[in-house]
């Protein structure tokens, strides 16, 4: 955004690199050090950017719903809120709450409420730079994620055991339950290979040289970065048919979309024959940094030409009277429904 020439201003941790204005309340972030209290310095991040409100044209927010709370104290200036997925059934009472405030993004056009009006969809990108074009397909599978059963690590396992491919798989250990009974088991360093969390070079080795990335997620994927970075480097998909992937991965020319585990076995023997070149120039084209930066430019001229959100269609305010449960997209977590039913706020427009 600096280089297209915007002024910007970056509220994050005091350790990013940004060639911006940073305004930072924590030194690293919570991750980094686990003394550190995330719900104080949560609130002091997002209290430190709205009483600096005044000062810009817009606010992008990318930090879930909590700002949003914030910003209902104020008017102005007009705020984007990028909606990154929805971790829980309640945090939609916030969204729907604060939806007079806030314009919103979707990163997907599967991963959208019906509750909500969107002002656009804003793929994510990468920098195609920073991946290794590999033209000639390799001879094992790979599994690049966290490893919770909505990403479906042991259907990756079960795929490459039947299609008689080796597996690699990599990442964090998002739900260690889950990896210890389903996943470790299978793992022989052979077969299956478990090759831990990777970045950067070893990220970038380990796509080029699959044959293919297998996502083949149980809930609908919000967007999945990992299938993006692995066609940068000319590696096609064997994916879920649902959620996000279809409008990632085109069938037949970057990679499959898959019914079940059958019809992912059935179709590992077709990966070789994509031309990986098309799936680079597919990620060139639509999930570069460029583009993405594209998209969010022509939010922010539509944000700040309406400068509020428009008032709710009936259709919407039907669905945010509906359980909050009853939704097509894939949440994080499913909690126990509460024993009462509470609608959203209905706040007046200033």
């Amino acid at each position: 955004m600096a280089r297209r020439g915007l002024d910007v201003t970056l509220f994050a941790t005091g350790n990013s690199t940004a060639a911006t204005r940073l305004e930072s309340v924590v030194p690293v972030g919570i991750n980094e050090d686990p003394a550190l209290d995330g719900e104080v310095y949560s609130a002091l991040h997002t209290a430190n950017l709205f009483r600096q409100a005044g000062r810009f044209d817009l606010i992008h927010n990318n930090f879930d719903w909590r700002p949003l709370t914030y910003a209902m104290a104020t008017s102005a200036p007009p705020l984007l809120t990028t909606i990154h997925g929805f971790s829980q059934p309640q945090i939609l009472a916030a969204y729907y709450a604060c939806a007079g405030r806030s314009f919103y993004c979707s990163i997907s056009d599967a991963d959208r409420d019906p509750g909500l009006a969107y002002l656009a969809t804003t793929y994510n990108g990468i920098d195609p730079n920073e991946f290794t074009f590999v033209d000639r397909p390799g001879d094992y599978l790979v599994f690049l994620g966290r490893f919770h059963p909505e990403k479906g690590t042991h259907l990756a396992i079960e795929i490459a055991k039947r299609a008689g491919v080796r597996l690699k798989i990599a990442g964090i250990q998002h739900d260690e339950e889950y990896f210890r009974r389903q996943n470790e088991p299978q793992i022989d360093g052979d077969r299956v290979q478990f090759l831990g969390s990777v970045q950067r070079e070893a990220r970038n080795e380990l796509l080029g040289g699959a044959l293919g990335l297998v996502h083949m997620t149980t809930r609908p994927e919000r967007f999945g970065l990992t299938l993006v970075e692995a066609m940068a480097c000319g590696t096609p998909v064997l994916g879920a048919d649902m959620g996000s992937i279809p409008e990632i991965v085109v069938a037949g020319e970057t990679g499959y979309l898959c019914k079940s585990v059958d019809d992912a076995v059935n179709k590992v023997a077709k990966l070789a024959s994509i031309e990986r070149r098309r799936c680079r120039t597919h990620v060139e084209r639509n999930f570069s940094l460029e583009r993405m930066i594209d998209r969010y430019l022509g939010a922010y001229r539509d944000a700040l030409r309406l400068k509020t959100p428009p008032p709710a269609s009936p259709e919407q305010l039907a669905w945010r009277a509906r359980d909050y449960w009853d939704r097509p997209m894939g949440f994080t977590e499913l909690p126990r429904r509460p024993r009462t039913t509470v609608l959203p706020p209905e706040w007046p427009a200033d």
